[in-house]
């Protein structure tokens, strides 16, 4: 079992990966949280009800070690979010002892400290930067913080691009700080997101937020997932899972008009992104659009098809615990009759993962890279 107390100088605290999962050995914090959270300690100590904000923590580590300073937090991640309320509830902590914001806002005003775990997308660190401008003043300590591994020559030369001269740390337990102050004589840079582009064969204009995968162009799994999208008015109520910018979803209704789609993502600025793009393709058509955990907000036997390009990571962890747990949930919402259809990298056999929870699994098409199997009881 994972390791789940974690031992800083705010205190201990009890903390938990959601969602859960049997046999997890992950813990729901690395080196680099409890770096940042040693270093920032005695700094928080010498300023007057320091204002403070957090941005991308994973589980809520950081935000549970100071929830006596009421941070403000911004994340892009439902689960992330979620994770920050049960660990607050798992500490008996008030859960507005932080106050949560998603990734498309910015708590207004000035802060003392800006804390930031470093994204994996540096698209998304950029916009991130360019966003906090006016939450800067000339005495703010700006924090980024990462495992060595993650914390690339681009991530150095963003922070020094758009705040200024960069300080850092020395590594502990594979874990860096970089410190910068902002140079408010800096002009401020124009936001290039979200990024706009035509899609391919069609006349829909798609935009993508910052942090939304494969944002300047239509990725290659997609564009094999899009030329064999099932078609048919046995299709009424339809799923796009992990939707991303919602392209796949937006395809499909455009193919079958009388559908009924729901675009489901963990990813903010995933969700309206899908739904910037729908409404723009269908002026007027109904659909829903839903920052969630997968399909927990769906009632049993109450989906035709549920369409699924699944992530194979969660923050840095790769693994295909996502993937299953989605098919898990979709063999549970589809209705007798109803299907999973799913593309993924050939190598991670998902026709075997399926199996395991529908009787009936049938390989659609492939290709040298990826296959698409669909999936129903």
């Amino acid at each position: 079992m994972s390791e789940t107390y974690m031992q800083t100088a705010q205190g201990q605290f009890q903390l938990q990966r959601f969602p859960l999962e049997k046999n997890n050995k992950l813990r729901a914090w690395d080196a680099a949280d409890e770096y940042l959270l040693s270093d920032v300690a005695p700094k928080l100590e010498l300023v007057e009800n320091p204002r403070v904000l957090i941005i991308n923590d994973s589980f809520g580590a950081l935000a549970v070690a100071l929830h006596s300073v009421r941070p403000s937090c911004v994340s892009d991640s439902f689960i992330a979010q979620k994770s920050t309320i049960e660990n607050l509830t798992l500490n008996e902590l008030a859960e507005d002892s932080v106050q949560l914001f998603n990734s498309l806002q910015i708590p207004a005003g000035k802060f003392d400290f800006i804390l930031i775990k470093a994204p994996k997308t540096l698209a998304y660190f950029d916009d991130l930067l360019i966003r906090l401008q006016d939450s800067f003043t000339s005495d703010t300590q700006l924090i980024v913080a990462g495992m060595v591994k993650n914390l690339s020559a681009s991530i150095w030369q963003t922070v020094e691009r758009l705040v200024g001269e960069t300080v850092p740390s020395k590594a502990v337990k594979k874990a860096r700080l970089i410190y910068a102050q902002a140079d408010q004589q800096r002009p401020v840079t124009e936001n290039p997101y979200p990024v706009e582009y035509q899609l391919e064969n069609t006349d829909f204009q798609i935009s993508n937020h910052a942090n939304v995968f494969s944002h300047k162009n239509l990725d290659i799994g997609t564009r094999f997932f899009l030329q064999h999208l099932p078609e048919g008015n046995q299709y009424q109520q339809v799923i796009d899972l992990g939707c991303g910018n919602g392209v796949v979803g937006l395809i499909f209704a455009n193919n079958n008009p009388a559908a009924q789609l729901h675009f489901i993502d963990e990813s903010f600025m995933a969700v309206a992104s899908a739904r910037q793009n729908f409404e723009c393709a269908f002026n007027g058509r109904k659909a829903t659009f839903t920052a969630t955990d997968a399909l927990i907000d769906f009632a049993p036997d109450s989906v035709d098809l549920v369409l699924c390009n699944p992530p194979f990571h969660q923050q840095a962890a790769i693994g295909s615990h996502i993937a299953m747990r989605m098919f898990q949930q979709a063999k549970q919402v589809l209705r007798s009759g109803g299907e999973l259809w799913v593309i993924g990298n050939r190598h991670l056999g998902y026709q075997s993962s399926l199996k395991k929870y529908f009787s009936k699994v049938e390989l659609v098409a492939s290709n040298t890279k990826f296959i698409i199997v669909k999936a129903a009881n």
